[in-house]
């Protein structure tokens, strides 16, 4: 009897709670604390009073606020990650009102010891604490709010993205299948011991393609599979396939999502060689870009006009590496007149 598996779904925790210990984050706090600063300052009966000299002292103030709510938000992060969405929500906006309230309360007593004045008159102590936690709620409310939101179309983003990247992939290795199938057909009778090794180089090209459950691997394991799929197309092109590949300066250890590379190899031998009679030479060049690398593909063009489906598969690797790499990669296209190259940025190890 076969034995019945059993799949668990976990749900990932949402990530709609920012890193109030960053840098980035912090400053933001600030940038947002003076600007309430500066809109109350701005009110007219208090900039009758003297609105510079107000603005400093409730910028000092509204900072230490700030800043002590990013502290204590930051500490507790881990904790409120989880729970749930709506708990979480709720504690949140509930611990920034009692830190608020609190921070205010401490802020009056110091100012009344000192004898400064610069809070509440004497008596209107409780009603100014509760004026800076009601305004603080009113803001805590509106940006946790625009957090959560931000967090739920990040999510949809992401999910429609990783779908998209499904998609690309399934179709991307079919096409290479059927080309590869063709060729190993063609060699059986005649040359078997090449049919033979191309149907290792296809097992290793498609072992490696499913065969990682995060779909990543590095810049030296794509070259090999680019190697093996060269190999393949040398069978069924002849002296028509001709490759320069100069990658020795590359970083191989870099990390990149698993059949980057070859969708783009293939598409230049398919759409630029392919199509001439004569042929053409393939270039591969790579090398360090920062932390990151470039590799250039060039191939020549065909006498007459690419067809469609070349802008379709470099339109499939773009969004591949938008997946990947967000804004921050980069495929970038340069049509001339008689070559075709193609330039991939990817300026630090892939993120998803």
């Amino acid at each position: 009897m076969r034995q019945g598996s059993t799949t668990t779904t976990t749900t990932a925790t949402p990530n709609w709670l920012p890193q109030f210990c960053s840098g980035p984050t912090l400053f933001a706090v600030m940038v947002v604390a003076e600007l309430v600063a500066l809109v109350i300052v701005l009110v007219p009966d208090v900039a009758e009073r003297g609105w510079l000299p107000r603005l400093g002292v409730l910028s000092v103030y509204v900072q230490w606020l700030a800043l002590l709510n990013a502290v204590v938000l930051c500490s507790m992060r881990v904790f409120l990650q989880r729970l749930p969405e709506r708990a979480g929500f709720v504690t949140a906006w509930a611990i920034g009102v009692a830190v608020t309230a609190l921070g205010s309360a401490v802020v009056l007593r110091l100012d009344q010891a000192l004898g400064l004045r610069l809070t509440a008159p004497v008596g209107e102590g409780a009603r100014f604490v509760f004026v800076n936690a009601a305004i603080c709620a009113l803001i805590a409310a509106a940006l946790l709010r625009y957090l959560f939101v931000l967090e739920r179309w990040r999510e949809r983003v992401r999910a429609a993205a990783k779908a998209q990247v499904d998609a690309l992939q399934a179709r991307i290795r079919p096409h290479f299948l059927f080309n590869s199938m063709n060729t190993i057909a063609s060699l059986i009778r005649s040359r078997p011991a090449d049919a033979e090794r191309t149907v290792e180089d296809l097992s290793e090209l498609f072992r490696a393609a499913l065969g990682a459950d995060d779909g990543h691997g590095t810049l030296g394991d794509e070259l090999d599979l680019v190697g093996r799929y060269l190999d393949i197309e040398r069978l069924r092109l002849g002296d028509r396939l001709r490759v320069e590949i100069d990658v020795d300066a590359a970083p191989r250890a870099f990390r990149l999502p698993r059949l980057l590379l070859q969708p783009l190899v293939e598409n230049a031998i398919y759409h630029g060689i392919q199509p001439r009679a004569e042929g053409g030479t393939l270039h591969l060049r790579g090398r360090p870009l920062g932390a990151g690398i470039e590799i250039v593909l060039t191939n020549p063009l065909p006498p007459h006009a690419p067809v469609r489906g070349n802008g379709v598969a470099l339109a499939n690797i773009r969004a591949r590496i938008e997946y990947h790499f967000g804004a921050r990669g980069e495929l970038r296209v340069e049509p001339g007149p008689d070559v075709y190259t193609v330039s991939v940025r990817l300026p630090e190890a892939a993120v998803r």
